[in-house]
C-alpha cells in the first residue's frame, strides 16, 4: 500500500505542477501553518502531524490529503455526517483533509480554507474539495478533475462562483451584453423598420464610424438630422475612410463591402428625425453603440467576438433566417478551444473556409498574437497569417468589421465560394498550416453531395499544407456516414488524411439550434495507418448550462473540464474508457465515442457487495410472492421432464 501512496503523492504533485501550484509536501515553510502542525496530529494526541500537501494562495489556504484505494475517499456515519473518529481521520482522504482543515482553521488566522480529499490515481480516482470558513463550518463542493481553478490566476473566481455563490463580473458583463443586444435588436425594429438580414449590418457600419472617430474624422455631434448632408451620408464617409486607413485591399473588396453598408444612407427612415427620440434613428443606435459596445470590442483584448454575439442574439429573434441559410455561429469557448486543440503556434498560418462572422480567426489571432512580444511577428500574423472565405456578402461584411475592430485590416478574407476553389491553388497559394471551420449544416442530400458536412471536411483537408492540423465542429451524423455518398466520403478521406480523433460535445453547444455537435481533429495528406490508435472522447459534460434568460453559459467547472480534456488529449494523462476510447477505426465505423464505448472499470469489493446484496433482496421478494420457482435449478427441470 505505501508504494501505491507514493504514487498517488506523485500523480497528485503533477497535478499541482500542471496547475502552476506550488504546495509543500509534509509540512510548511510557513511559520504560522508549521506552528499550527504540530498539534495536528490525525491521533489526536497534540503531536505533529502533516497532510500531504498544503500552501497558501493569495489568502486561501489549500490542504490536500491523498489515499490510493478510491475505497478509502471518504467515510460517513449512520446518519451521513462525516465522521471524524480517529480511525476514519487516518484512513479515508476526505476525512482526513477536513480533519487538517478544521485544525487549521482553529489554529491560525487564515480565513478561507479548502480541503481537498483524493483518492486512486490518474485513471480511476475522486478529488472532492471542501471549503471551511474560520468558525470551522464545512461546504461541501462540487468534484473536480484537475486544480486549475485554485491556482492564482483563477481562484478567486471560483470563491465567487462555488462558495459565495454569487455572478462574477465576466457574468455580470455577459447579461448586460445580452440585454443590450436584445434592447438594440427591438430598436433596430421599432425605430428602424429594418429586416433581420440588415440589422448587423448597421451595427458594424456604425462601429467602422466610430473606430474613424479616434482620427478626429467623424463625430456623433456631426449627426443633426440634417437633409442634405444625412446622417447616413456622413456615418458611410466615415466607414468609407476607416477602411482606406485600415488599407483594406484589393479595391474591389472594400467596393462591395461598401455596397453592403449604402442602406445606411439610402433607406430614408433611417435619416429622417423621429418624434419619438427627438433625433435620427442612426444617431440613436450611434449613442447607443458608443456607449455600451464600442469600448468593449476596442479596447477589450480577449477572443470574445462581440459582434458574432450580438449576430447570434439578433438570429435568435429573427424566426430562422440563420438557420434556413445553415448558419451556426460558433460560440467563443468552442473557438478557444479549437486553438487549444491544434496546439496553435506563432508560425501558424490558419485558413477557414466558412468564416461566418471571423470567430475563428479572431481567436487564432489572439492565440499567436499573446506568444510573442516582436511587433513585426505580430503584424505578420494580422497582415498574412489568417485566411477565409465566406459566401454570404453581408457576413462577409460583419466579418471583416470585426476583423479591422481587433487591428487586422489586412486579413485575407475573401467573398467567394470555398467549395469552388481548387484545393490544390489553395495548398500552395496559402500553404496553410492550421484549418478550421464550423461549415453550413443540412444542406447536403444526395443532389447536392458535395454540401454535405463531411464533403466540406474533405474539401478543407485537400487544401491544407503536408502535415497541417485541421479541426471541424459538425453534426455528429457527420461522423456516422449515415448516406452512401457520406460513407463513400469518409472512406476517401482515410485514404489521404489521419483522423486524430473526436469529441463528442454538449447537445446545447449551439443552445436553441438543434444541432447534436462534435468536433473531429485531422492531420492532412498523411494516410491513414490501420494501426493507429484513434482518441473518441465523451466531452458531453463540459461545464456549460444553459440559463433560460442567457442562454448557454459558464460555470466555474468549464475550466477544470477543459483542462482534463487537453491533458487527456495530449496524453498528459489516462482515463477511463468512459471519457475516452482508443481505438483502431474501420471507414465503415460510427466515429464517436457512443461507438466504441466499453467499460474498463474493474467492479470494487463495495461494487460486488451491492451486487450481492441487490440480488439477495430480489431473490427474497420473489419468494415472499411465492416466485421461488424462479431460483429453481435447471438441472431439477431437466430431471424433472426426463
Amino acid at each position: 500500500m505505501a508504494k501505491k501512496e507514493v504514487k498517488t503523492d506523485f500523480w497528485v504533485y503533477e497535478l499541482l505542477k500542471e496547475a502552476n501550484l506550488n504546495l509543500e509536501p509534509q509540512g510548511s515553510s510557513i511559520k504560522e501553518i508549521n506552528e499550527a502542525l504540530k498539534t495536528a496530529s490525525k491521533n489526536k494526541s497534540g503531536n505533529v502531524g502533516f497532510p500531504e500537501f498544503i500552501g497558501v494562495v493569495k489568502d486561501f489556504l489549500l490542504v490536500i490529503e491523498d489515499k490510493a484505494d478510491v475505497n478509502k475517499h471518504i467515510k460517513l456515519k449512520e446518519n451521513k455526517s462525516i465522521s471524524f473518529e480517529v480511525k476514519d481521520i487516518k484512513d479515508y482522504a476526505v476525512n482526513g483533509a477536513l480533519f487538517y482543515g478544521k485544525h487549521l482553521a482553529a489554529n491560525t488566522n487564515y480565513k478561507k480554507i479548502i480541503a481537498f480529499g483524493i483518492s486512486g490515481d490518474e485513471k480511476r480516482h475522486k478529488i472532492s474539495p471542501y471549503f471551511i470558513s474560520e468558525r470551522g463550518h464545512v461546504k461541501k463542493l462540487k468534484e473536480v478533475e484537475s486544480f486549475i481553478s485554485f491556482n492564482e490566476k483563477n481562484i478567486e473566481e471560483y470563491y465567487i462562483r462555488e462558495i459565495l455563490e454569487e455572478p462574477t463580473n465576466s457574468d455580470k458583463e455577459l447579461r448586460e451584453i445580452l440585454k443590450e443586444a436584445s434592447e438594440l435588436h427591438e430598436d433596430l425594429r421599432n425605430y428602424g423598420n429594418l429586416k433581420d438580414i440588415d440589422k448587423p449590418l448597421i451595427v458594424s457600419g456604425i462601429l467602422l464610424a466610430l473606430k474613424e472617430a479616434e482620427y478626429g474624422n467623424f463625430s456623433l455631434d456631426e449627426l443633426r438630422g440634417d437633409e442634405i448632408n444625412t446622417d447616413g451620408e456622413k456615418i458611410f464617409k466615415a466607414i468609407e475612410s476607416n477602411l482606406k486607413r485600415a488599407k483594406v485591399a484589393p479595391e474591389v473588396k472594400r467596393d462591395k463591402i461598401l455596397s453592403q453598408f449604402s442602406i445606411i444612407k439610402d433607406m430614408q427612415i433611417l435619416n429622417e428625425i423621429n418624434p419619438t427620440l427627438d433625433k435620427t434613428p442612426l444617431r440613436y443606435f450611434t449613442e447607443f453603440l458608443d456607449n455600451n459596445i464600442y469600448k468593449n470590442i476596442r479596447y477589450n483584448k480577449t477572443s470574445e467576438d462581440y459582434l458574432g454575439r450580438f449576430y447570434g442574439e439578433f438570429m435568435s429573434y429573427s424566426g430562422g433566417d440563420g438557420q434556413t441559410l445553415g448558419i451556426v455561429l460558433t460560440p467563443k469557448h468552442i473557438t478557444d478551444l479549437f486553438c487549444d486543440l491544434v496546439d496553435i503556434k506563432v508560425n501558424d498560418i490558419v485558413l477557414d473556409p466558412c468564416a461566418g462572422t471571423g470567430g475563428f480567426l479572431i481567436a487564432s489571432m489572439h492565440h499567436m498574437l499573446s506568444q510573442t512580444d516582436d511587433k513585426r511577428k505580430q503584424k505578420n500574423i494580422k497582415q498574412k497569417q489568417l485566411h477565409g472565405f465566406e459566401i454570404q456578402p453581408y457576413m462577409f461584411t460583419i466579418a471583416t468589421t470585426n476583423m479591422i475592430l481587433r487591428g487586422d485590416g489586412k486579413s485575407n478574407l475573401i467573398n467567394e465560394d470555398f467549395l469552388k476553389q481548387n484545393p490544390y491553388d489553395l495548398q500552395i497559394d496559402i500553404g496553410a498550416t492550421v484549418g478550421m471551420m464550423n461549415p453550413p449544416y443540412s444542406q447536403g442530400s444526395k443532389k447536392n453531395p458535395n454540401l454535405y458536412e463531411i464533403a466540406f471536411t474533405e474539401h478543407l483537408l485537400d487544401s491544407l499544407s503536408i502535415g497541417a492540423r485541421c479541426a471541424v465542429i459538425v453534426p455528429q451524423s457527420s461522423m456516422t456516414g449515415k448516406t452512401k455518398e457520406e460513407k463513400a466520403i469518409k472512406a476517401n478521406i482515410l485514404k489521404k488524411h489521419t483522423l486524430e480523433g473526436v469529441i463528442t460535445l454538449n447537445k446545447d453547444t449551439f443552445y436553441g439550434i438543434g444541432v447534436m455537435p462534435c468536433i473531429a481533429i485531422f492531420t492532412a495528406h498523411e494516410a491513414h495507418d490501420k494501426e493507429k490508435e484513434v482518441k473518441f472522447i465523451d466531452f458531453r459534460d463540459d461545464g456549460y448550462k444553459v440559463n433560460k434568460h442567457i442562454g448557454l453559459v459558464e460555470t466555474e467547472a468549464a475550466k477544470d473540464k477543459k483542462q482534463h480534456l487537453l491533458d487527456v488529449w495530449f496524453d498528459r494523462i489516462q482515463d477511463s474508457t468512459k471519457f475516452c476510447v482508443k481505438t483502431t477505426i474501420e471507414e465503415s465505423d460510427e466515429w464517436l465515442h457512443s461507438f466504441y464505448y466499453f467499460n474498463d472499470e474493474i467492479p470494487s469489493e463495495e461494487d460486488f457487495e451491492k451486487t450481492i446484496g441487490d440480488y439477495l433482496t430480489f431473490e427474497f421478494s420473489m419468494i415472499m410472492q411465492d416466485r421461488e420457482y424462479l431460483f429453481e435449478d435447471s438441472e431439477d427441470e431437466e430431471n424433472e421432464v426426463k
